[in-house]
């Protein structure tokens, strides 16, 4: 009777693991959610790296999440039409934990947190292209953010010039 019993068991706990039925299968899973991971990585890397806190841990977690929430209901034989509710779901609900790292301080014009929030958003959306399988869509855009994060901190401190010296007095008059 114990025999039968475990045997049942085992038998259960093997079926609950057939959602991943060959080797292709199991390839592309693990590329989607690696490329998601790495490529959310990339993003909170560069957040960490000038200071932010939210970094690698939260962009990669952001973008594997986004990632498994397309992935898994595409994995079920969803329809296409059901999957976009999916994705409406995951932008909605990153949309709220972006409202979270925003903050209005005292000065009419001091707001602190868009650049997280628009990173955090824009790394789910990175995570559901992987998921999705749209991996050169996911990489281009990591890419196009990483330059613009980048170069962000340039082109503001060139414009400060710029505007600082425009407003300098002319003493040759």
């Amino acid at each position: 009777m114990a025999d039968t019993i475990w045997q049942e068991i085992a038998r259960t706990v093997a079926a609950e693991f057939t959602d991943v039925t060959d080797v292709e299968q199991l390839t592309r899973l693990i590329l989607r959610l690696l490329l998601a991971a790495v490529l959310g990585g990339l993003l909170g890397l560069e957040r960490e790296r000038v200071g932010k806190a939210a970094g690698v841990r939260t962009h990669m977690l952001v973008s594997l999440g986004a990632a498994l929430f397309v992935l898994v209901p595409q994995q079920a034989g969803t329809e296409p039409g059901d999957l976009t509710r999916v994705i409406q779901g995951v932008v909605a609900g990153v949309g709220f934990l972006c409202a979270g790292t925003i903050l209005k301080t005292t000065g009419e014009n001091d707001v602190k947190g868009l650049t997280t929030a628009a990173g955090i958003w824009l790394t789910a959306a990175i995570g559901m292209a992987a998921g999705l399988g749209r991996e050169m869509t996911a990489v281009l855009s990591t890419l196009l953010a990483l330059g613009i994060l980048s170069l962000e901190g340039p082109v503001r401190r060139s414009l400060r010039r710029n505007k600082a010296s425009a407003k300098e007095p002319d003493h040759d008059v």
